[in-house]
């Protein structure tokens, strides 16, 4: 089952993102460029996400 071992490792790594994301705007001058990535990059994985979990079922 290779498609639910990557949705799981896809999870892991979008809740990592949203930390970093949640930590980066509690700083009192966060940097939005690195802050428009982090956005960029977990949108990536949910659509990552998203496209594999219609393909599991």
């Amino acid at each position: 089952m290779a498609i639910e071992a990557r949705i799981r490792e896809l999870g892991v790594r979008h809740q990592a993102l949203e930390r970093a994301i949640e930590d980066e705007m509690s700083r009192p001058y966060f940097d939005d460029d690195r802050l428009k990535g982090l956005k960029r990059q977990k949108l990536r994985l949910k659509e990552e996400l998203e496209m594999l979990k219609a393909k599991a079922h």
